[in-house]
């Protein structure tokens, strides 16, 4: 497997505070009874550290050789593949922006199905629109961003039921369009230009998430139950 080549951008990401709080809440808010999540594509291990910190059990799922082997140097429970965990045992998995990485996502889709226990639950968050697919993109390897009727369709195809559905992160879909114009050719990120974004922006963001009702978003994400 070709190594990661955005381990650079997840780590400026990492110093997102809100943004990040905001995926932390999303995923507990979510877990229903769950005291144990798999994080699936969990990177450098941002939210793994987050939600473990949180009182839940997490095993990290990662095939990034190199990431994984990160995630165990730092306490974290990790594994390359799936695979490995027995059909229809698990209560919940999570999974941030990395659907888009992967090739083929119906079949990702279907193996978590596959292993989650029944009434187990999903969340999947995701890079939306194409029409925002930038240098950033083509430099994390994303093969793809979602509207939220193809990600639905995908879940349920997968043979589960979605649950709820939602674009978040208004103010996001505007900066990337502005990225796509005048960003970096490399796609790389500036950290202090997150920094502000963070800071400044994305709680704004948030109270247009509410006002529009998930209307539109740099995001989007899908809660399913087998």
């Amino acid at each position: 497997m070709k190594p990661y080549e955005g381990t650079d951008n997840l780590e400026v990401m990492a110093e997102a505070r809100n943004y990040n709080a905001f995926l932390l809440d999303l995923v507990l808010a979510h877990r229903g009874d769950a005291q144990t999540a798999v994080d699936f594509g969990a990177g450098i291990g941002t939210f793994a550290r987050m939600v473990r910190d949180r009182g839940l059990d997490v095993l990290c799922i990662e095939p990034d050789v190199a990431q994984c082997a990160l995630l165990r140097r730092v306490g974290l429970t990790a594994e390359n593949d799936l695979d490995i965990l027995p059909d229809a045992t698990l209560r919940y998995v999570y999974s941030l922006n990395v659907l888009e990485h992967i090739e083929d996502d119906a079949r990702a889709l279907r193996q978590i199905a596959q292993k989650l226990a029944p009434g187990g639950r999903l969340l999947v968050y995701v890079p939306a629109f194409d029409v925002l697919f930038s240098s950033m993109d083509r430099k994390v390897g994303h093969h793809r961003r979602y509207r939220r009727a193809q990600l639905v369709a995908l879940v349920e195809q997968a043979g589960l039921d979605v649950i709820a559905a939602r674009y978040v992160d208004f103010c996001g879909f505007l900066a990337t369009l502005a990225y796509k114009a005048l960003g970096s050719a490399k796609g790389d990120i500036d950290r202090r230009s997150v920094a502000a974004f963070d800071r400044f922006l994305f709680p704004l963001s948030r109270c247009c998430d509410r006002v529009l009702d998930g209307f539109v978003g740099k995001n989007v994400y899908v809660v399913a139950r087998k």
